[in-house]
């Protein structure tokens, strides 16, 4: 009796296991999904806020270039493009064009290029950033969408609400500020084609930076 008793616990155990392994594999497999953002297809929206509470949607901006950039100012990836102000150049020269630049950030609360209140608003101010918006992004669930995987990480879409590139913003995937003068801009060659109506050669390139703090 008491042999059968463990025989029937042992299988118990086995089936609680088993249905855990099942269902951890069906949490990756969700977790591994791809993302809803794909080159050559319509950008998906997303409404976020800024750090004045403004909601901004992508579909706000139908109709125009549109630059995503992932952002987290601690990151020294990210700290090379702003200390350098190849950042602050690109943005205040394509919104001179009509392009709306949006920097997004996914880093959560407690997390590595979180900011809230004045002190966000005073961090944005000291990097001289000339982006159209900052937006915040603090559930990651824009960033998961887009497959944002670094900071920075970039995204560019057209007229037409079509993804068009997405990547790395060169190809110097290095923190000395000096190369950012001599690096390869996927953006800029991207967005000079594609304003001028020509293919974009290079449509997407290894992001490099700082893993995004989901």
């Amino acid at each position: 009796m008491k042999r059968r008793y463990l025989t029937s616990l042992l299988a118990v155990g086995v089936a609680i296991l088993v249905g855990c392994s099942a269902n951890a594999q069906k949490g990756d497999k969700k977790e591994a999904e791809a993302p809803s953002a794909q080159i050559g297809q319509k950008a998906p929206n997303f409404t976020l806020m800024d750090p004045d509470g403004n909601t901004h949607s992508l579909s706000d901006y139908k109709g125009k270039f549109v630059v995503l950039e992932w952002v987290n100012f601690e990151c020294p990836f990210v700290h090379k493009h702003y200390s350098s102000g190849n950042m602050q150049t690109l943005q205040a020269a394509y919104r001179l064009k009509g392009v709306t630049w949006l920097s997004i950030c996914s880093s959560a609360p407690g997390k590595q290029g979180y900011y809230e209140g004045d002190t966000l608003k005073d961090r944005i101010f000291q990097e001289h950033s000339q982006a159209t918006a900052y937006l915040i992004d603090s559930s990651g669930t824009v960033g998961k969408m887009y497959g944002a995987k670094t900071t920075p990480h970039m995204f560019i879409i057209n007229p037409e609400g079509t993804l068009i590139y997405a990547g790395g913003i060169d190809d110097k995937p290095t923190t000395n500020l000096e190369d950012a003068k001599t690096a390869t801009n996927y953006v800029r060659q991207a967005l000079n084609a594609a304003m001028k109506g020509e293919e974009v050669a290079v449509k997407t390139a290894p992001p490099y930076g700082c893993s995004v703090k989901y």
